[in-house]
């Protein structure tokens, strides 16, 4: 990665340089370390032009009531870019860096790739250090890279995964070569389509539903197997996700709140504090659902090596009427995927008639990313999506 030149979201600290997660609350911070990802950036060679924006503490937003303003979407600037690494899947997708990093405690990593058609994973949890990450939910937390295209993510990866003593849930484990892992066909690969989540259960929009379709139909030429799989109900994982998350977020900004509450952003303040009211008794039985989840995730992909679906409900959305309240009234497509600490690899799966981007997720295998980066390379290598550029 020798003069590669990177962004870093602005919750991965940086010696010397202010992480700041966009908030008030740290608007001056400077770290004296750098974090295990930055630290092994600089090894590689990398060039670092700047940090870049995310939503508060990297779970709501846009907001516009924090010291910088959001980003916005190079597809459409008066469209949102996705969250919370919202600055990562802008600046990668004007051109301004070639990769950068991202988090992804509920689809952090993968809204933005969707919304602007770049590529982004979401590693399985444990491959990559959080040290040095400003944490937003400890069980929750993955940190990934983003790019324009798989094998660029996939050179990134290579060079941020590993163990690390100082991350308590650092895995250790292989890191096979992932680039070599990439791959033109897909004969003799398993593909499960987790069909049920967005066309009777939940139905995504029309042009994201045809854009899966058409994802699977691909695969289908490159050689695949494709059959459908039965997955626990959105309304079974989205429960659980949310008391899991906003009670461990709580635990993180209790004190804080409590004495700097209005240095918080509305969107943060409206997204965490109601987990104040949430019991012991919650949060515990949301991870003993949690492992139930788990199980029958791993029986559903018992024969087959990765699953599809859609990324997200549909195109990128209005910057301004963002409803800071989407979250409890529509299950995540990606919130699972945490749940589990399965990897996932979000590729570009077209575009609506008005130009903007859609999505799929690739979700392997736990430590299983090679494969699903491999299914997602021959996908996309397939189709032509990577050669359009937004016009700014």
């Amino acid at each position: 990665l020798h003069g590669i030149p990177i962004g870093l979201k602005d919750i991965y600290d940086t010696k010397g340089i202010r992480t700041t997660a966009h908030s008030r609350v740290l608007e001056k911070r400077v770290p004296k370390e750098d974090s295990a990802v930055t630290a092994r950036f600089k090894k590689a060679g990398t060039v670092l032009l700047g940090k870049l924006s995310t939503h508060e503490f990297a779970i709501g937003g846009p907001s516009f009531d924090t010291p910088w303003p959001p980003a916005r979407n190079p597809w459409d600037l008066e469209l949102s870019p996705g969250g919370s690494s919202s600055g990562s899947g802008a600046a990668i997708a004007a051109g301004l860096v070639l990769g950068a990093t991202g988090s992804d405690t509920g689809g952090s990593i993968r809204s933005p790739s969707t919304f602007c058609a770049v590529a982004g994973m979401k590693p399985t949890y444990g491959l990559v250090s959080r040290w040095g990450i400003l944490p937003l939910a400890f069980t929750l937390d993955h940190a990934g890279p983003m790019a324009w295209t798989v094998e660029d993510c996939a050179i990134l990866l290579q060079a941020m995964a590993g163990h690390d003593k100082k991350d308590a849930a650092s895995a250790k484990v292989r890191i096979p070569d992932l680039r070599a892992a990439l791959r033109k066909d897909l004969k003799g690969v398993r593909v499960g389509y987790i069909r049920h989540w967005h066309d009777g259960e939940y139905p995504v929009e029309p042009e994201m539903h045809q854009a899966a379709e058409g994802a699977v139909e691909t695969m289908k030429r490159l050689g695949a197997e494709i059959k459908d799989v039965a997955m626990p109900k959105l309304t079974e994982f989205a429960p659980a996700g949310r008391v899991i998350i906003l009670t461990e977020a709580f635990a993180v900004h209790a004190k804080t709140l409590q004495s700097r509450y209005n240095d918080y952003g509305e969107r943060f303040r409206a997204s965490v504090t109601p987990a104040a009211l949430f019991s012991a008794n919650d949060y515990v039985q949301a991870m003993r659902l949690r492992q139930q989840l788990i199980e029958r995730t791993r029986a559903a992909m018992a024969d087959i090596d990765v699953m599809v679906c859609a990324a997200a409900p549909g195109a990128p959305t209005k910057m301004v009427g963002f409803d800071k309240d989407a979250a409890y009234k529509r299950p995540s497509l990606t919130m699972p995927f945490n749940l589990t600490g399965l990897p996932v690899m979000t590729v570009c799966s077209g575009f609506t008639p008005a130009g903007l981007p859609l999505g799929i997720q690739v979700v392997g295998h736990p430590f299983g990313d090679a494969t699903a980066m491999g299914v997602a390379h021959a996908y996309e290598t397939a189709t032509t999506w990577r050669a359009k550029r937004p016009s700014i």
